[in-house]
């Protein structure tokens, strides 16, 4: 079986790809669909000093780590991964604003609270099944397009109610799983 690709491999390649440049000053990486996946998440991405958006989406990454130096992450990328919880996003807090992390192995919304400036949250797919977790996410104030169709909580509720409920929770919602939030007709009008 071969060695899963570390974060300096994924650099490596990514440098031999754009000769003449340093990924220090690149604005958008991705290091999505690596053979043999990446598995874990180090300081070597510190690397990425002017990263706007980082892409990691699937490999085999367990835990999210080593984001210490990301001081211009807007856009994470970890969806298709085995991330189960959101402990590792601290040094993004005061940057990130869209986090895409559909289809892990999320059952607990612990620590999202942090990301005080998310604005996008795709977690689709994922093992969310109660409300009480659910209801985590209203400790993001800018919260504003939510993706989470897919997780237990979701496919357990009929989605007139799913819709009602979770727009109902989170007031500053804009979309919700691809759709647009219509608030005062959202009763009658829908389908």
């Amino acid at each position: 079986m071969a060695k899963a690709t570390t974060i300096k491999d994924a650099i490596k390649r990514w440098e031999e790809k754009h000769p003449g440049e340093s990924i220090a000053d690149a604005t958008e990486v991705g290091f999505q669909f690596q053979w043999p996946p990446i598995e874990k998440m180090d300081n070597s991405l510190s690397a990425l000093t002017n990263a706007r958006k980082l892409s990691l989406s699937t490999n085999m990454i367990e835990k999210v780590a080593g984001l210490n130096g990301l001081k211009n992450l807007k856009i994470l990328s970890l969806g298709r991964n085995y991330i189960k919880n959101f402990s590792g996003l601290e040094p993004v807090a005061e940057t990130l604003e869209e986090l895409w992390i559909s289809y892990n192995l999320i059952e607990k919304i612990k620590g999202i609270g942090v990301l005080k400036k998310l604005r996008v949250l795709y977690m689709s797919n994922n093992l969310v099944k109660e409300w009480g977790e659910f209801n985590k996410l209203q400790e993001l104030p800018l919260l504003e397009d939510l993706l989470f169709i897919g997780n237990p909580l979701y496919d357990n509720v009929e989605e007139s109610v799913w819709r009602t409920k979770a727009t109902n929770n989170l007031p500053n919602l804009k979309k919700l799983d691809g759709e647009t939030v219509l608030r005062e007709d959202a009763e009658e009008d829908d389908d």
